[in-house]
């Protein structure tokens, strides 16, 4: 039996849209009940921070700007050449229902399977590194994405009555197997491994206008954005 599931290629955004649209599909419980694969990039170089961490901490770590507060936890994430994507299921659904260790296992087990298809050597990382703490790409947590020893991929989480959000970000292999091949893979993967039926979706005129709305009244809020 095949699952539909919607991808959005979502494109080049504003920082503050991009946290609120993914914030918005969390909100919605995916789309009509189905999970919502979304995958992104950033109109501008810019890092994102865990919705717990210190602005005045975050902001020493990194000269790109702007910053901007997810929803999600972990740590301050760079924005200016990464693969940014987005999953989002609804509320009892299979991953909702996993405790946020394993539904990150399982995440990044997707993004391994999906590069393995493309010839490109992963592997989870089998316990923390705790190197650089707060900061993404610098050390590792237990199940990121790890090639030849260096973390390429890490995820954070927000699981509500609603459904989970889990938002990622990968540092693309020095192979140069490409962002739309491995989209192409993360697409073929799901299907052979979940029976994933894939349906294109793009939001419409009003839904764009909810996710500028919230990014104006909050993610591009200075007291949002500082409340730490």
């Amino acid at each position: 039996m095949t699952e539909r599931w919607y991808y959005w290629k979502s494109g080049p955004e504003d920082p503050a849209f991009n946290m609120a649209a993914d914030e918005i599909l969390l909100e919605d419980g995916g789309r009509k009940g189905s999970p919502v694969f979304r995958s992104y990039s950033w109109s501008l170089p810019a890092a994102s921070f865990g919705y717990s961490q210190r602005f005045g901490e975050v902001e020493t770590w990194t000269s790109l700007r702007p910053l901007v507060r997810r929803c999600t936890g972990g740590g301050l994430v760079p924005h200016d050449a990464d693969w940014t994507y987005a999953l989002v299921v609804p509320a009892g659904h299979v991953w909702w229902r996993l405790r946020a260790p394993e539904s990150y296992c399982r995440l990044h087990d997707w993004l391994r399977r999906a590069f393995l298809h493309l010839q490109v050597p992963t592997e989870l990382a089998p316990v923390p590194d705790p190197t650089g703490p707060g900061r993404c790409f610098i050390g590792a947590e237990e199940s990121d994405l790890l090639h030849s020893g260096r973390k390429i991929a890490g995820a954070a989480q927000r699981r509500n009555r609603n459904g989970l959000l889990i938002q990622g970000s990968v540092q693309p292999p020095p192979e140069g197997c490409g962002r739309v091949g491995w989209e192409e893979a993360m697409q073929q993967i799901a299907l052979a491994d979940w029976k994933v039926d894939w349906q294109a979706w793009q939001p419409d005129i009003e839904w764009r206008m909810r996710a500028e709305r919230l990014a104006d009244e909050k993610y591009r809020d200075s007291e949002y954005l500082h409340r730490r």
